[in-house]
Order: C-alpha cells, then sequence, then structure tokens
C-alpha cells in the first residue's frame, strides 16, 4: 500500500499502481479501475485504499510541479516572465493563491539546488 506523499527530506514511497484501464472499459461509467468485479469485501478495501493513497500522492506530486512551473514563469530574470495574476488566469487560481504557489515553488526549487529569487523585488 502507498503511503501518503513525504515531506521535502523524506525519502518519497511509490504509489500502488493505478493500472490503466482500456478505453472501452473507461468509457462504461460503472467501470473504475476494475474495483466492481472484487468480491471479497476486504480485496476491495484493500485496493480501494490503495488506489485512494495513489491519487492523493500524484495530487501533492503535480501541486508540486504546479508551484514550480508557477515559480519559474514568474521568476524576474526570465525576460517572458509572468505576473501573478497572468499565472493565476492560466491555472484558473485565484491572484492570491498563484502567490502563494509561486512561493511554494520557489521553496522547492531552493531545496533542488536551483537557483530562483526568492522574491523579485530582490537584486539580481
Amino acid at each position: 500500500m502507498a503511503e501518503p506523499t513525504p515531506r521535502r527530506n523524506e525519502s518519497r514511497l511509490r504509489p500502488a499502481p493505478l493500472l490503466f484501464e482500456p478505453a472501452a472499459a473507461a468509457a462504461d461509467p460503472e467501470h473504475f479501475f476494475d474495483l466492481e468485479s472484487i468480491d471479497d469485501p476486504r480485496a476491495l478495501l484493500e485496493r480501494a485504499t490503495e488506489l485512494t493513497l495513489a491519487f492523493r500522492a500524484a495530487t501533492d506530486r503535480a501541486v508540486e510541479f504546479q508551484a514550480v512551473a508557477a515559480a519559474q514563469l514568474a521568476d524576474p530574470r526570465r525576460f517572458d516572465r509572468l505576473s501573478a495574476a497572468d499565472i493565476a488566469e492560466r491555472a484558473e487560481w485565484t491572484e492570491d493563491y498563484a502567490k502563494k504557489m509561486i512561493e511554494f515553488g520557489w521553496d522547492l526549487l531552493r531545496g533542488t539546488g536551483e537557483s530562483v529569487h526568492a522574491n523579485p523585488s530582490d537584486p539580481l
């Protein structure tokens, strides 16, 4: 079973495989990762829990990638940098949320050793 996404300095465990569904099965609204075919409630609970944790881990990772992308797009060293309002519009966020995501992205990038200014008003 997968573990929730650990924070920055902890090692990440791989989530349970999501197992891609064939197009025909995905088109059936009653079909969801073959859970409907599991008769044993213990097995159903185990697999459904694995999927839940896998989706949570995937969501956490996707949010981190969004934050890094937002920080890179807002980097004051870029000639084509975007404002927080522009990033918010593209990502369908509020401007306040975009600012928080940009900050989070800078924190993540600092943790990976990449050089990104923590504050756009800091001198280059």
